[in-house]
């Protein structure tokens, strides 16, 4: 299953809003905030590697180095988040229409957004073990919940009560 236009347009919507909502959290402007180098793909425009079953999104890193005219090497991280459409739809079918399309996404837009934040601020390692990585996703998920309290509704609370620490939201790959 993939996104439809519409949908992909939810999608993007939701990656908009969390933007802001994480820029407010963390009190960056949204200058600093642009400076967060990362693109959003939908399951159709995924490498294989960026395929992962078992959760809604994956984050990928990537090293970009490029050569400017002034013979200085320009190198920063990119990350891409791989949206798992089919996982996503799955729990919208299955949550048999409790569960909304948009407030997920802003869910996942959300916590995905204040896993860049937090690994651009060195709060911990991209490439950290895989202990701190599950601790790390304790912090991001109870951060995600403070930044959606502003605009929670019931189809968001409903979210925040389904996919609570018991369940995986994304997962990290280098």
């Amino acid at each position: 299953m993939y996104f439809s236009t519409s949908q992909k347009s939810i999608a993007n919507n939701a990656f908009q809003q969390a933007e802001k909502m994480a820029g407010r959290y963390f009190r960056l402007n949204p200058e600093v905030m642009k400076n967060h180098r990362y693109d959003i793909k939908t399951l159709a425009y995924l490498e294989d590697h960026e395929v992962k079953d078992g959760a809604f999104a994956h984050l990928c890193r990537y090293h970009y180095k490029k050569d400017d005219r002034s013979d200085q090497l320009d190198s920063f991280y990119f990350y891409r988040i791989c949206l798992q459409d089919n996982r996503i739809l799955d729990a919208i079918d299955r949550g048999h229409s409790f569960i909304k399309l948009n407030p997920l996404l802003l869910y996942i837009a959300a916590h995905e957004l204040v896993h860049i934040i937090r690994f651009e601020a060195r709060e911990i390692d991209f490439d950290a073990s895989r202990e701190e990585k599950e601790r790390e996703e304790d912090k991001v998920t109870a951060i995600t919940r403070d930044i959606l309290q502003s605009c929670i509704s019931p189809d968001l609370k409903l979210i925040l009560d389904c996919f609570s620490n018991r369940y995986k939201i994304g997962d990290i790959f280098n």
